[in-house]
């Protein structure tokens, strides 16, 4: 099929396959990672704050001495040898768990994907907060199931709003079948469910018969003591807790995990089988080699420090810079900045005017499954040095001046049209960054 278009693969494709769209984040990476661009865009953790020289010791005696088994075909669940020691870092959150209960996953994204394999059939409801995390999203698309968004306040979701959700869906003849929440310094929101909700949050499902999925990669990343306990740690049966190693010791390794209520234990195994046959052996004993052998948790009060002052450096400048209107959330811990903008900005509409001053961010179309968030976008602060938040700050404040400056003028629609205009002239990004 020499000289073929993507149309000529229109028809082929796989229902579940028709509807899937590029991620608002992935699209940006091209132009988020030249260096002439201040990225507030990414997640990324800040690597360089590992102490490289002893990883790559580490990893080296790895392959040296286990080599025969590290770099071998592995078992669908994991190694015991992680398994164990993932149980002993939930510990430290209240988590009370069986290695036997704990599935290994490629990062928390294939938790989040083996889940959705397990329960959801077309046409089937996901509760989720609104913002939610780009990824999941994608998952939750690709196994045809509809988003049906809860609202959040500076308190996390509240409860009062699942409680009509649940309703909602139920009169509508929809069939609901899990929340899926990030209820500690939530991405995109960076906003932590109280302790009181938590509680109000689980009772509510429980009494509707909802399953719970509880993301929590950033809990171990708080500024100023510690996190609300999780929801899995709080109750046992319904509440699936998915968690990975990328935010707290190296995303490229791709290690995650699951820990499910023992009855889906199983089928959990075989899904992930199906799937990929067996996560990276050697990835995996990387990860409890580091565990075993490093003082990670002396790692992660690094990581805490690094990413506070970088926080701080972000929410000093917004309130520098920022022009009036504009608001945004204060995170206790985690990577993320949501910011709301002055009435009348698009985030994505203004997107272009940024890459062409060289700072990148992700709108905040991304986050809802209705394509709604357009007056919002996610800062991120944990990659950039706080010099390089402050500038990356001066120069998308400016970008939003000069879009309110146009709409001043011009009005809303006086305002697309200048856009467009300069989006073929001087204020286009150059060749480099298309």
């Amino acid at each position: 099929m020499t000289g073929t278009t993507q149309d000529d693969y229109t028809d082929r494709y796989a229902r579940r396959v028709r509807g899937m769209t590029t991620s608002e984040i992935r699209a940006l990476f091209a132009v988020a990672s030249r260096p002439e661009v201040v990225s507030l865009a990414g997640g990324s953790p800040y690597i360089a704050a590992l102490p490289l020289d002893a990883v790559g010791d580490m990893l080296s005696r790895l392959a040296a001495e286990h080599g025969t088994t590290s770099l071998q075909y592995g078992i669908g669940q994991g190694t015991v040898d992680l398994r164990e020691r993932i149980c002993e870092v939930m510990s430290l959150s209240g988590i009370d768990a069986s290695p036997d209960d704990v599935v290994v996953t490629v990062g928390g994204q294939q938790a989040l994907d083996l889940i959705a394999r397990l329960f959801l059939d077309p046409g089937d409801v996901v509760l989720a907060e609104g913002p939610t995390y780009v990824g999941a999203l994608g998952v939750f698309q690709a196994a045809q199931a509809q988003v049906q968004h809860v609202a959040m306040d500076a308190d996390g979701m509240i409860p009062a709003a699942l409680s009509e959700a649940i309703d909602e869906v139920a009169r509508s003849g929809r069939r609901a079948k899990f929340l899926y929440t990030i209820p500690t310094y939530q991405n995109p929101a960076g906003v932590t469910l109280t302790d009181a909700r938590r509680e109000e949050v689980l009772d509510i499902c429980e009494r509707a018969g909802l399953l719970v999925v509880e993301d929590d990669p950033y809990s171990m990343l708080s500024f100023a003591g510690d996190a609300p306990r999780p929801l899995r740690a709080r109750r046992r049966e319904g509440v699936f807790y998915v968690s990975t190693f990328s935010k707290t010791f190296a995303p490229g390794l791709r290690v995650g995990w699951v820990l499910a209520p023992h009855a889906v234990r199983e089928k959990l195994v075989m899904a992930t089988e199906a799937n990929i046959l067996c996560p990276s052996a050697f990835a995996q004993a990387a990860v409890a080699q580091y565990l075993a052998t490093m003082p990670w948790q002396e790692q992660i009060k690094t990581y805490r420090e690094v990413y506070r002052e970088r926080r701080d450096a972000l929410l000093d400048a917004m309130r520098d810079l920022m022009p009036s209107g504009t608001t945004w959330t204060e995170p206790e811990g985690g990577l993320f900045v949501w910011a709301t903008l002055p009435d009348g900005l698009d985030s994505k509409a203004m997107m272009p005017r940024a890459i062409a001053a060289r700072v990148a961010y992700v709108p905040g179309t991304g986050f809802y499954a209705d394509s709604t968030g357009t007056g919002n976008m996610r800062l991120n602060f944990s990659f950039s040095a706080p010099d390089r938040l402050r500038e990356g700050v001066r120069r998308l404040a400016g970008v939003m001046g000069e879009e309110l400056a146009l709409r001043a003028v011009f009005g809303p629609t006086g305002q697309t049209r200048q856009r467009r205009r300069g989006a073929a002239g001087a204020d286009a990004p150059g060749p480099d960054l298309a």
